[in-house]
């Protein structure tokens, strides 16, 4: 007889002679459901940060073994139209040139034959035009890069080191700049290091809470 009773009960049907449903189950039909929520990471990096690592990362193509550097330029609406790092020009060969800083015939350093990362930057650019635009290196720039930011049209140099600053080079690049009403400032990170993992793109995804929302 229990089992009779137990049997009916689960067959019980409406008025329209469809099964009844508990109040719990009608409860969840009528019940919206909504996404999870959550907030945006928090530890993303400024634009600052971003362009500046872009300019030290392309710093790593240099082939200079004292002075790797880069530069990045970017324009008003935060994109980048220029990426260089230093060395030796286009057609000329880099193990036939020297990298030495010091000789007693000047035409036996790198200094005659370089190209500096700014200078590679502004003619690397993928834009017409880079008036207005702002480039980011990682060493304060010479003079003779300071002239070809200006003449490019270049209004704000954000550098990482002025370790040069006082040699006469950076001291007439601070002259001209001043005069050509062209603003720097030095970047100042939040943390010394910007670590690029490879494998962090393989990790393991974390499960949604709702899978009607999962991509």
């Amino acid at each position: 007889m229990p089992k009779r009773k137990a049997a009916a009960k689960d067959t019980d049907c409406n008025k329209n002679g469809e099964p009844a449903l508990s109040k719990v189950a009608r409860m969840e039909d009528i019940t919206p459901r909504t996404p999870p929520t959550t907030g945006k990471r928090t530890n993303y990096l400024s634009w600052d940060e971003y362009f500046m690592a872009v300019a030290f990362l392309s710093a790593q193509r240099s082939k200079d073994p004292s002075s790797q550097v880069g530069a990045c330029v970017v324009n008003a609406d935060k994109k980048i139209v220029g990426i260089g790092y230093n060395g030796m020009p286009n057609g000329c060969s880099d193990d036939e040139l020297p990298w030495a800083r010091h000789s007693e015939d000047e035409l036996d350093t790198k200094y005659p034959y370089v190209c500096h990362a700014e200078m590679n930057a502004i003619l690397n650019k993928n834009s017409t035009d880079i008036k207005g635009c702002s480039i980011y290196v990682a060493l304060f720039p010479c003079n003779e890069c300071t002239k070809l930011i200006i003449q490019a049209g270049i209004k704000e140099v954000i550098f990482y080191s002025d370790k040069y600053h006082n040699q006469a080079n950076c001291k007439a690049s601070r002259r001209l700049l001043n005069m050509a009403g062209v603003t720097y400032r030095q970047f100042r990170p939040k943390a010394n290091k910007i670590v690029i993992d490879f494998t962090s793109i393989d990790g393991p995804p974390s499960k949604p809470s709702w899978s009607v929302w999962s991509p």
